[in-house]
């Protein structure tokens, strides 16, 4: 099972988040009292969902040999109150010489990468005390 352990000590909300390789922080904007010294937790998600949207993308492009030259995933977001909902808007442009059939291929494609199947399917969380 992978891991990744997130560290908040006095500095407020201030978070290192560590992987096996990387560490990054994440952070509240100053309104919420941090100091915005990195991605807000639901920033960190929707990155997820556009970094991994995009690798899939172009894994796909360059097996089939496509002229992708870039590939731009936006992601908006926000919490409705409402109905209790985080809701995510996916945008993705392509660039490069792609016909309109690969275009739909490839955007049929975004919906396969695992962060998108992981968020769209029941998840289970487990919550423990060491």
């Amino acid at each position: 099972m992978n891991k990744i352990i997130a560290h908040t000590g006095t500095e407020l909300y201030k978070t290192e988040i560590k992987s096996a390789n990387h560490t990054i922080i994440s952070d509240e904007p100053e309104s919420s009292g941090g100091k915005d010294l990195g991605f807000e937790p639901k920033e960190l998600l929707a990155s997820s969902l556009a970094a991994c949207t995009s690798i899939t993308i172009r894994m796909y492009a360059n097996r089939k040999g496509w002229d992708l030259t870039d590939v731009k995933v936006e992601i908006t977001f926000d919490t409705d109150p409402a109905e209790n909902k985080f809701k995510i808007i996916r945008n993705i442009q392509f660039f490069g010489d792609l016909d309109n059939d690969q275009k739909a291929r490839l955007l049929n494609i975004a919906d396969k990468c695992p962060i998108h199947k992981i968020l769209t399917n029941p998840i289970e969380i487990t919550t423990e005390l060491n």
